[in-house]
């Protein structure tokens, strides 16, 4: 029999201290939780190792504009053979580009000021999830110190720690994301550029986002069975030698570059007694676009509300935070994986003369209207299923769209 815990050093930890782990200790610690975060590097928003872009939807949530670098309206898309898909439309923001370690720092800020305690240089090294609460140790500084909580929960990215300790599964897929940040690219502004083919990023696409002060960002992302032997840094260096768009490169210089996994697809059981998974760390990244902080955003905003009850409650266990948050990770899960079946479908699973013919079609003036009339960022699913099913030569997949999206 569980020894009892008679008292709790917090109600909620968690670990990590990004994006998903400050917004999620400050909805919690605003509900009245007290709320500790534990972050293992000594400053917050290092190391670096993403687009920086955020959505509008998630950047209302927050508020920080002040982080903003660049708006971007739209994407200017390049097919294997050149072929351009402008997507977007002038003077309409479509995402942001931010500065991630302010932004971060400032989401941080934002959960301190509602009572989230912070520890920086700390990490959890051994925990017991009982049935009344969870015995954490935690390495703060060099020094184990023992704590006990009601909660703990995991935002802890794509190597979770929460995850792995208590065997909670894998993200269904894990991409490997490679980028630099260079001065010298003429961009356009407000317009990021997407380059797409099998030497630059297989069934994927690499990027060039301003990141304000003439720098850009330039990245690429693939799957290692898609690689098929080749290293990430390989395709980078294929992309600025591609002959059609070298001339493009040839001035840049880079100042920093980075690499890290996306990991996309949510595990199978993102909760377990006492323990839940959010954001990265729960595989929640877009696999159109891999962007993590306004999936992990809407993960938790989706049962906060009776979370909190549970916490007050002390009511934690498996089955009830199976009862709170199934159904709307369910939901969620279902349509990442309809997203990246109809990703597969047009982009990811062609052959390069493939996925030229498929830009041809996306380049026609009525299929960009289409485009920009019902794509949007945070929501793939009804364009693919609109290209599908306007697009007389996309009507040959309507069938296996339909068996992929019915068994997904």
């Amino acid at each position: 029999m569980d020894e009892l815990i008679t008292s709790h050093d917090w109600d909620v930890v968690i670990v990590g201290a990004g994006p998903v782990g400050g917004h999620t200790a400050n909805i919690l610690a605003k509900l009245g939780h007290s709320v500790l975060l534990l972050e293992e590097h000594n400053e917050i928003g290092r190391p670096f190792q993403c687009a920086g872009l955020v959505t509008p939807n998630a950047m209302k949530q927050v508020g920080l504009y002040d982080t903003i670098l660049e708006e971007i309206d739209g994407a200017l898309i390049h097919g294997p053979s050149g072929t351009l898909v402008p997507v977007g439309t002038g003077g309409t923001v479509r995402t942001y580009v931010v500065c991630r370690k302010l932004f971060d720092e400032a989401v941080v800020r934002q959960s301190m000021t509602s009572g989230a305690t912070l520890w920086l240089n700390s990490k959890p090294v051994n925990a017991d999830a009982k049935s009344d609460g969870v015995i954490l140790t935690v390495n703060k500084d060099g020094n184990e110190i023992q704590i006990s909580t009601k909660l703990l929960i995991g935002c802890d990215g794509a190597h979770s720690w929460t995850r792995r300790y208590f065997k909670m599964g894998r993200p269904k897929e894990l991409m490997i994301g490679f980028q630099t940040e260079v001065v010298g690219y003429q961009y356009r502004k407000r317009w990021l550029e997407m380059y797409s083919g099998s030497e630059i990023a297989p069934g994927f696409f690499a990027w060039v986002i301003p990141s304000g002060n003439d720098s850009c960002r330039i990245g690429l992302w693939s799957t290692a069975d898609r690689l098929d032997g080749k290293s990430i840094e390989e395709c980078y260096h294929n992309l600025l030698n591609h002959p059609l768009w070298k001339e493009r490169f040839s001035d840049v210089r880079e100042t920093a570059r980075y690499c890290g996994p996306v990991p996309s697809g949510m595990v199978k059981k993102a909760y377990k007694n006492r323990v839940l998974l959010i954001g990265d760390a729960a595989g929640m990244a877009k696999p159109t676009t891999g962007g993590g902080i306004g999936p992990g955003f809407e993960q938790i905003n989706g049962i906060v509300d009776k979370l909190s009850i549970a916490i007050n409650l002390n009511d934690l266990s498996e089955d009830k935070l199976k009862s709170i948050a199934k159904n709307h990770f369910e939901k969620m899960r279902k349509e990442q994986n309809r997203a990246r079946s109809l990703r597969n479908l047009l982009v990811s699973d062609c052959e390069d003369d493939e996925l030229d013919r498929n830009f041809e079609q996306f380049a026609k003036p009525e299929i960009i209207q289409l485009i920009n009339q019902v794509g949007d960022i945070e929501k793939p699913v009804p364009l693919g299923m609109a290209l599908i099913r306007k697009v007389p030569a996309f009507r040959k997949l309507a069938l296996k769209a339909g068996m992929k999206l019915i068994f997904s």
